[in-house]
């Protein structure tokens, strides 16, 4: 059985092959991270076998989300492949599809609408607009930056991202809005949202300029996050036009299955559906 010690140079080899498979820089990043808290974990010059990756799934299982446990031992065993363990990948956990949305970390229309109110409030109007942009297109957070003032014009944004290339609508209304923007910030060409050094606005900018908003908008810190943007950009979309094909096209899914979620009904929905089957006896 091969023997080699776990050390945080073993992480170059991976980064270097998911640069050549064309990995976008979030996954690159989340993963080099997810890797590092592996080895972290085991500890640097621990011998790597499988009975170590086991401990950890273990220690994953205590202390995370299946959901986000999954996605650690993903990075964890394209790892383990990159660096030719093979025999030491473990199985993820087995996660039942849920039939409704959680109530708990979904975003209501009526709660994007107070960090709408309170970011203008704290006058943020970078802040606004980019919520206002998620929601009103479904983009990703990390395609923020192909809105370009170029795209305001045509109503056209063209995003190329992981190796795929497509073109996502902006509504007028959202255009007037971001040129208007653009004008009084003296922003001429390239991404709408930037930063003061003009780099555009990252994942973790975002993250925690939403973040300090909940509470004044009394909204739950658990639902505001980007991508709850999206989420709801996509629940509305699919209440109005019960297209799930039209939505996957829209979020850019190239797997249908990955835009089921967005079609669930909500936990408060569901209730009312099984009280209406009237199947209890008094």
């Amino acid at each position: 059985m091969m023997t080699e010690k776990l050390n945080y140079d073993m992480i170059l080899q991976m980064e270097q092959s998911m640069k050549e498979e064309e990995k976008s820089k979030a996954t690159i990043s989340k993963y080099c991270r997810d890797v590092r808290a592996f080895i972290h974990y085991s500890g640097e010059g621990a011998l790597l076998t499988k009975e170590v990756v086991i401990g950890y799934k273990s220690y994953l299982e205590k202390n995370y989300e299946i959901s986000s446990a999954n996605s650690m031992l993903a990075a964890v065993n394209y790892f383990l492949r990159q660096i030719g363990r093979e025999e030491c990948v473990v199985k993820s956990f087995k996660l039942q599809k849920e039939a409704f949305r959680s109530r708990e970390r979904e975003l209501t229309r009526k709660e994007y609408e107070r960090l709408l109110e309170t970011a203008k409030q704290e006058g943020d109007e970078r802040l606004c607009l980019i919520m206002q942009t998620i929601c009103a297109t479904g983009i990703r957070i990390s395609e923020l930056a192909f809105i370009t003032v170029s795209a305001l014009h045509s109503r056209r944004a063209r995003v190329t991202l992981k190796g795929k290339v497509r073109t996502v609508l902006l509504p007028l209304e959202l255009c007037n809005m971001l040129k208007d923007y653009t004008k009084k910030r003296g922003i001429t060409f390239g991404s709408v949202f930037v930063t003061k050094t003009g780099k555009p606005m990252d994942r973790s900018n975002i993250f925690h300029a939403m973040k300090k908003l909940c509470k004044k908008a009394k909204v739950e810190d658990s639902k505001v996050f980007p991508h709850n943007l999206r989420h709801l950009f996509a629940i509305t979309f699919y209440k109005v036009e019960r297209d799930i094909c039209h939505l996957a096209d829209l979020l850019g899914h190239s797997n249908i299955n990955t835009t089921r979620i967005y079609t669930l009904v909500s936990s408060e929905e569901q209730e009312r559906r099984l009280s209406g089957l009237c199947l209890c006896q008094s």
